[in-house]
């Protein structure tokens, strides 16, 4: 989420409920220049996603254009039974300072009915500020946390009693997966509602390595998993997600997957990793403090008061 400020001529804002391939191109460039300029991606993985592959259901596009040209984008994703809809939102380094973030975050209020919640990635300083201007409320921290992979100093990984560690089958484990997906993360709808699709648009990323996705099984079934992720021009190693069945919680078996999946990342000559994780959520946050992880930068989520 970025802001600006005075107003500018010639500015139209379109609301899409999908995007023709020239349009996501366009947006992705849009994205790559701020990320440039911000250090930052002002859109989540997901949302990037969903640019593509036509229309997704409860998702919508919002292009801002001055003179034909798309200097600013907003995703509006209304998908969660219970919680507001939720945005991104980012303007062209180049044409900051107009008043083209006030315009798309006020688009967005009225799109969701005043009911929504606003991601601003990285936490800059114009974001807070825009979020203010908005009248929006910070209720949420999500901390990006890292640690060196080299040396490695995790303990080896000891699985609880009748557990084994294989890696993932495209195709053979996808129902299997999501459905463990769903369990281990009942109480977080962005991560626990992933879909086939949303399984498949993954899969067909560049970065995907079933090597680096670990699932664990007892009796046949699966308990838990640890998916890794590789970014390569940063040279960095995520731990992308980590779950584990309600059932197998409270083993040590989470311990374990995250000990074989940095394990794995150190293995490829990474010599960092990452991963995110809820400021609020203390006991995770303490575990991953436990395996050498840091807080490196903060997203914050703002939402309008009702």
């Amino acid at each position: 989420m970025t802001d600006s400020a005075a107003p500018e001529p010639g500015r139209q804002i379109r609301t899409l409920d999908e995007l023709g391939p020239e349009q996501a191109a366009e947006v992705l460039a849009l994205l790559a220049a701020a990320a440039r300029a911000d250090g930052v991606q002002a859109v989540s993985e997901q949302g990037r996603l969903q640019l593509r592959g036509g229309r997704r259901e409860g998702v919508r596009h919002l292009l801002l254009d001055v003179s034909g040209e798309l200097v600013g984008y907003a995703q509006l994703e209304d998908t969660d039974p219970v919680e507001a809809p939720a945005a991104e939102l980012v303007v062209h380094p180049d044409h900051r300072g107009r008043g083209h973030g006030r315009a798309l975050g006020t688009a967005l209020l009225d799109g969701s009915g005043k009911r929504l919640r606003a991601w601003a990635h990285g936490g800059k300083p114009a974001a807070r500020h825009l979020a203010q201007v908005l009248g929006l409320t910070l209720f949420r921290e999500l901390r990006q946390m890292r640690r060196p992979l080299a040396p490695l100093d995790v303990p080896e990984p000891t699985l609880p009693e009748g557990v084994t560690v294989r890696t993932f089958v495209p195709g053979r484990d996808d129902a299997a997966w999501l459905a463990a997906n769903a369990a281990a993360f009942a109480h977080h709808p962005e991560q626990g509602s992933l879909t086939q699709r949303d399984l498949d648009d993954r899969k067909a990323e560049p970065w995907f390595d079933p090597k680096g996705f670990f699932l664990a099984e007892r009796d046949g079934r699966l308990a838990g998993f640890h998916w890794t992720k590789t970014h390569a021009e940063e040279r960095l190693g995520e731990v992308y997600v980590v779950g584990v069945d309600p059932a197998a919680q409270g083993g040590g078996l989470g311990k374990a997957l995250t000990a074989i999946g940095l394990r794995h990342l150190a293995a490829q000559g990474l010599p960092t990793a990452m991963l995110y994780v809820d400021a609020d959520n203390v006991a995770a946050v303490k575990v991953y403090e436990r395996l050498g992880f840091r807080t490196h930068e903060v997203d914050l989520m703002y939402r309008a008061e009702s």
